[in-house]
């Protein structure tokens, strides 16, 4: 079939098969076929049909996704028998001339449910989540099918390829139409050359001027007051899902076209300077990302919402028992800016022993040795007072793990001596940066970066990054990841509370987020500005312990001075037993953008964290999930005075049973946290 093809889409396929796709694992290659075929273990029915539209039903009956197969396939969405999505154009072109969605003939069809609870490998929220849901694939005549999901907590649906061979992605359609008048967070983007860290635009959907584009996850809020997070999952070998705006209540897909050329910059900023007119070339059988609607009745039902995870691929690692997730102390935030030692600080060991022995003192799992380490352009050295060896035997011996911070442009051109000499070396992970695109290529290099470092036991978290996408749970080596808007921007720019509030109900949704919080100087909003070498956060001290709470990180930073830590000792107190990961979670109260209040468990301890945006509010934090008391509550929780200083805190510690409910008063830019124990 290869052969068939034009001579430009051989020169352009050979392009692809040069830049190193990933493996697609076999657990993926299997789902791609019997989807094709449209025939599973658990098929409820299977039948040829005229029928032009055809129906799928979440578990709980209250959400119907209806695919229509008319001139051009379209979906749409009601819950509780409103309508939440009107009929919308879906659909995908290839090089081969195929249209999927366009005129459609369909072969057959087939049902399938599913009821079950999965294990997760790391317990990001939970340590199981309930994957329930019922399917309906649509095979068509010219060789597609398109497969479509109901959950009870929202809706997904993707194209499949059943013919073999090197195949061209010319285009894919998207759409999403909101009746009403719906409101959207918009995270407006410039260019595909990004770190995606937006704020968010909240306005009416139809007052976003068309050919603005944001990335995803995007957010809308529908009249009768559901929200609708559009994001997807399984992304591989095909570049990532944006949206661009239409000036009405339709949203279209937009991606990033294949890169025939680059020009590089330096160590990190790699550009496309020419694109082609197709989107991925790709092998095929296969089947592509899924497009996923999540659904939320209530603001706070978008904090627990695993819909990304639940269709990405299972875990690729066959003995996941060597990743440890756990907190880590970052030396870039806070510009190694230690003092009351006897060694100029900086970037060497004497710095970064002092703060494996911070972290050893308060049962940290990681260091993170960021830029600097090594001289730009070649990971196989180090700079003058860097002994990485020598740093890693004396984490070691106090049970501290050491990361290693790279740009991702001299990892890909350095990857096998670089990655085995870590390995050597007996580092435990690596951040890997600056990668600001999420084209196929760049898609690929996250599966295969997380790959190779699973073969040598390494954790990744990726910077400069696009959201997550499923990535995380078929390689959970791949801890966290940035594309986010997070506390580094406080250095030169400002990280508001209301958006501190807002990212709980979007961007987290997609998967785990390196915020980087810990922030030991804080300031009211009024008062703020940025300051590179001595920053602070916006808001008070407790927004920034709540965040531990809120905010999921397998692998979450302490990103202020140790120094300033250690003139804290009562914040430590909280700082140094607070998981990383959590065994369940419990959305308590919240509203986007305004504030949330969550509590999670880990053993047999309870955690309690509420955030608060620029304006000060008491909750109400009813603690009726605990088990028989009596409990200790150890809160944290605003000062009189936080809304003039936001250092000002006051720690307290009182009883609670099953039928207490506290009051958590938070100041402007506030928050509230408490550790629960018997």
């Amino acid at each position: 079939m290869y052969a068939s093809f034009s001579p430009v889409f051989r020169s352009v396929f050979a392009v692809t098969q040069r830049s190193t796709y990933p493996e697609i694992p076999v657990s993926y290659k299997f789902s791609c076929t019997i989807l094709v075929c449209g025939l599973t273990m658990a098929t409820l029915s299977a039948s040829a049909s005229p029928d032009k539209d055809f129906t799928v039903s979440s578990p709980d009956a209250r959400t119907l996704v209806t695919i229509a197969t008319g001139d051009q396939v379209t979906y749409a969405v009601q819950r509780d028998g409103i309508v939440l999505v009107s009929p919308s154009p879906i659909g995908m072109t290839f090089g081969n001339g195929t249209a999927a969605g366009v005129k459609p003939a369909v072969k057959r069809t087939s049902t399938r449910s599913e009821n079950r609870t999965i294990p997760r490998v790391i317990h990001q929220k939970s340590s199981t989540v309930l994957e329930a849901y019922n399917e309906r694939t649509i095979e068509f005549k010219d060789g597609t099918s398109l497969i479509v999901r109901a959950y009870n907590e929202g809706v997904a649906y993707r194209w499949s390829i059943g013919w073999k061979g090197a195949t061209i992605v010319s285009a894919e359609t998207f759409t999403i139409n909101v009746p009403g008048e719906p409101m959207v967070w918009f995270p407006e983007e410039e260019s595909f050359m990004s770190h995606n860290e937006r704020l968010y635009t909240h306005a009416p959907l139809r007052t976003i001027a068309a050919k603005k584009f944001a990335s995803t996850p995007t957010l809308i809020a529908t009249d009768g007051g559901k929200h609708i997070l559009i994001s997807e999952s399984d992304l591989i070998d095909y570049p990532g899902l944006w949206l661009n705006a239409t000036g009405t209540n339709a949203l279209h897909g937009l991606w990033p076209s294949f890169v025939l050329e680059e020009n590089t910059k330096n160590d990190r900023d790699v550009e496309p300077v020419k694109r082609a007119e197709h989107l991925a070339a790709t092998q095929a059988p296969r089947a592509f990302p899924w497009r996923m609607l999540a659904i939320a009745d209530q603001d706070r039902d978008l904090l627990t919402n695993d819909l990304v995870f639940l269709l990405s691929q299972p875990s690729q690692i066959k003995d996941p028992s060597w990743i440890r997730p756990g907190k880590v102390a970052w030396d870039w935030w806070n510009a190694n800016n230690i003092y009351n030692v006897d060694f100029r600080a900086g970037i060497n060991n004497e710095t970064y022993k002092y703060y494996i022995d911070f972290a050893a003192k308060h049962g940290i799992e990681y260091v993170i040795l960021d830029e600097g380490w090594y001289p730009l352009g070649d990971l196989l050295k180090q700079e003058p007072g860097i002994d990485v060896p020598a740093l890693v035997a004396y984490g070691k011996s106090r049970n501290v793990g050491i990361i290693l911070w790279v740009i991702w442009k001299t990892l890909e051109d350095q990857m096998q001596p670089a990655l085995d000499l870590f390995a050597s070396w007996g580092v435990k992970g690596i951040k890997v940066d600056f990668m600001q695109r999420d084209d196929q290529w760049m898609v690929n290099y996250y599966w295969r970066i997380s790959r190779e470092a699973a073969a040598r036991r390494l954790l990744v978290d990726f910077h400069g990054a696009y959201k997550p996408s499923g990535l995380n749970r078929a390689w959970p080596n791949m801890l966290t990841s940035e594309g986010v808007r997070g506390l580094e921007n406080a250095k030169w720019s400002t990280v508001t509370p209301k958006h501190c509030v807002t990212l709980p109900f979007t961007r987290m949704v997609a998967g785990p987020m390196d915020f980087t919080p810990g922030a030991m100087v804080n300031i009211p909003e009024k008062s703020f500005k940025p300051m590179w070498a001595t920053p602070a956060s916006m808001g008070t001290r407790c927004q920034q312990l709540a965040m531990y709470v809120v905010y999921e990180s397998p692998l979450q930073m302490l990103c202020d001075s140790p120094t300033n830590y250690m003139r804290e000792e009562e914040c430590m107190k909280f700082l140094a037993p607070v998981p990383a990961v959590w065994d369940r979670t419990i959305a308590l109260d919240a509203k986007v953008g305004s504030y949330v209040l969550m509590a999670r468990k880990t053993g047999n301890e309870w955690y309690v964290g509420g955030m608060t945006d620029e304006e000060g509010r008491t909750l109400t934090a009813d603690l009726s999930f605990l088990g028989a008391g009596p409990w200790t509550a150890e809160i944290w929780q605003d000062g009189i005075n936080a809304d003039r200083n936001g250092n000002d805190f006051k720690h307290v510690t009182q009883t609670v049973t099953a039928a207490t409910k506290l009051d958590v008063r938070m100041a402007p830019g506030g928050g509230w946290v408490a550790r629960i124990r018997k």
